[in-house]
């Protein structure tokens, strides 16, 4: 069994979210980990678990990133971590999986699958084999009890409902 650990200078989470139903919204977690456990070659085997530090949410805008991390949403003084824990993996394609697990946000669990391409494995400068993986998928944020929202004067919605998830990971063999 080989086990990899997240590369924190070589990977990325963000989401996005609809505001007023016309244009994006990205966010992402500047603190956050992963370990991979997996025997098969390709990783078909894959066993995985993935925590974030809602602390560390930035949509480059503070008084939003303050908001966020209220009751409003994540509520991050009382559940400062949301984390993620693989059910099981399904291999789609030649370098295409897709991922189940159970994402924790704030005390709200869920099942969740996400859409993942294999982007290879190579050895770096000093002799660490790295593999990297490219994962996608959307979420209910009202499933986990984020439900905030506002109404326009005239009437429309301020926060979609759907978040959408997008990750670049590169994890070291350990």
């Amino acid at each position: 069994m080989a086990t990899y650990k997240l590369d924190p200078m070589h990977a990325e989470v963000h989401f996005k979210v609809k505001h007023l139903m016309i244009t994006n919204v990205t966010g992402s977690f500047q603190k956050f980990d992963a370990t991979m456990e997996s025997e098969a070659a390709d990783f078909s085997d894959a066993a995985i678990s993935f925590t974030a530090d809602v602390n560390s949410i930035s949509t480059n805008m503070e008084q939003r990133d303050e908001h966020l991390k209220s009751d409003d949403f994540f509520s991050a003084a009382k559940f400062p971590v949301l984390s993620f824990t693989s059910t099981g993996i399904t291999k789609t394609g030649d370098d295409a999986f897709t991922l189940t697990g159970n994402l924790t946000i704030r005390d709200v669990t869920n099942p969740v699958s996400l859409n993942v391409t294999y982007g290879g494995t190579m050895t770096d400068f000093y002799g660490q084999t790295k593999v990297g993986f490219e994962l996608n998928g959307k979420i209910s944020r009202k499933d986990f009890g984020l439900t905030w929202n506002g109404v326009t004067e005239a009437g429309g919605i301020v926060v979609s409902d759907e978040v959408r998830l997008a990750m670049e990971i590169q994890m070291i063999k350990q």
